[in-house]
């Protein structure tokens, strides 16, 4: 038999040496951690990035189950991209101005090449020596023309030749009513010719021939016309006359411009002169005349004179 061997008693494992620099360590602790510190504005832009996190994660997995259960069900990946309200809004805005610029210009297609809005009526004001008929047949417009189709300017130049006519407006009244407004000539002078009295009127214009109406005196002057000098004169006289004063003038003649006289219905006389300060002689002839005289010249109108 073996004997068994006396190993003595069990060894003690070493105790750890000291460490070296233990004092040292004691002497400087480690530094406490700064505290994480998150403000109101920190903690709502986590939390905004966590639910953004969350709705990327739901929208990934609903998007898978719907890929899964379409490949289980065999039908194509759908590939489409969703569009985003703006752009829908905005096309929703594109397709009602298109449907909206297709019937405005639909209904004026349909209003200038069809009768639905056509002239049926022609109105005319401002008539006195001129007729109706001479008006409507110089606008020379059709009974069933499209309103739109009526060019009003041309219209007013169509009337406005007529010789009494001294200016023509034309405009369109909806349904279907062309309203013509025109403004008669007046006579403002008279000059005898071999074939009759001419009438003329602010302008010089020889308008009519015939009578003239009482209180237009007669002109003297060489070639009247609305381009001659001394008529044009003579009718800045006449229209610069206060109307109880020009009611009163039977003649005016006027030689040149620089020379103008006017014969009153009652035989006095009037000496102008010149066209300078017609308004300021005018104001001085009307007082001028209620003093007894025969001769009142007021060509220079700082010294009026009554003989």
């Amino acid at each position: 038999m073996t004997e068994p061997t006396d190993s003595g008693p069990p060894e003690q494992p070493d105790a750890p040496e000291p460490a070296a620099h233990a004092p040292e360590a004691a002497a400087h602790p480690p530094e406490a951690a700064a505290p994480d510190f998150e403000g109101p504005r920190r903690r709502a832009r986590r939390e905004r990035e966590e639910r953004r996190a969350a709705q990327a994660r739901a929208t990934a997995i609903e998007q898978a189950r719907r890929e899964a259960k379409r490949r289980a069900l065999g039908k194509p990946a759908d590939n489409t991209k969703k569009l985003g309200r703006g752009t829908v809004r905005g096309l929703k805005v594109l397709m009602w101005s298109a449907l909206a610029s297709v019937i405005v210009v639909g209904l004026g297609l349909l209003l200038y090449f069809t009768p639905v809005m056509s002239v049926r009526n022609t109105v005319v004001t401002g008539l006195g020596a001129v007729t109706q008929e001479e008006v409507v047949a110089a606008a020379a417009v059709a009974p069933g023309t499209p309103l739109l189709q009526v060019n009003t300017d041309n219209v007013a130049e169509r009337v406005a030749t007529i010789r009494r006519v001294a200016s023509a407006r034309v405009q369109r009244q909806y349904p279907s009513t062309l309203r013509i407004t025109i403004e008669e000539r007046v006579p403002v002078v008279v000059k005898d010719y071999p074939d009759g009295p001419h009438l003329f009127d602010r302008d010089g214009v020889d308008f009519a021939i015939g009578p003239p109406p009482p209180g237009v005196p007669y002109l003297d002057t060489d070639t009247p016309g609305p381009n001659d000098a001394p008529t044009k004169a003579a009718l800045q006289v006449m229209t610069s006359l206060r109307p109880e004063v020009a009611a009163q003038v039977a003649r005016i003649a006027a030689p040149s411009v620089a020379a103008i006289t006017l014969q009153l219905v009652d035989g006095r006389q009037v000496i102008w002169g010149t066209t300078d300060r017609t308004e300021e002689k005018a104001l001085k002839l009307g007082a001028l005349l209620t003093q007894p005289g025969q001769t009142y010249d007021v060509s220079s109108p700082d010294l009026p004179t009554v003989k």
